[in-house]
């Protein structure tokens, strides 16, 4: 790995529908802890707001975050697997206790799918955002980075004209 300066991820940030209804899937479903939420009344350009910023914290200290700005339209839509979702890694045995949870608790689950080197499932949150639980089937990631190069370049070459 090349030392460019990056340490890591602190947060991503995402719109929300309803704060409340959001801390119930990611805090009370998921188990991220809430950690902090503020009122933004005024952007960084002056621009007058109404928005509720909240951290929702993983175990490796980074965060998934969430803007709720209720003033302000937004297009929220089921989002499909291919344009956008979140990602979270879990231990294997975590994944089949989600996937049972999921069920049983009427949250719309998808899974347990093989991807090769990870084994996946997938929920869609209050917001319509999927998120992805994956348990890796090779902690050590043997051999993923030596073909990924040569897998984009293949499908750069080989890829349907759009």
């Amino acid at each position: 790995m090349s030392d460019n300066g990056i340490r890591g991820l602190h947060h991503a940030a995402y719109r929300c529908r309803d704060s409340g209804e959001t801390r119930v899937f990611y805090e009370d479903f998921l188990g991220l802890p809430l950690a902090n939420a503020f009122e933004i009344n005024t952007t960084i350009t002056g621009r007058e707001a109404r928005v509720l910023h909240s951290f929702y914290q993983m175990a490796d200290s980074s965060f998934l975050a969430f803007f709720e700005s209720p003033l302000e339209d937004f297009d929220f839509k089921d989002q499909h697997d291919f344009d956008l979702h979140i990602a979270l890694e879990v231990d294997i045995e975590t994944l089949h206790v989600m996937f049972d949870k999921g069920q049983a608790s009427g949250i719309e689950t998808r899974g347990i799918s093989d991807h090769g080197f990870i084994h996946s499932i997938y929920f869609r949150d209050p917001n319509g955002y999927v998120v992805e639980l994956t348990a890796k089937t090779d902690p050590d990631d043997n051999g993923l980075r030596n073909s990924a190069r040569a897998n984009l370049d293949t499908w750069q070459e080989t890829k349907p004209a759009g």
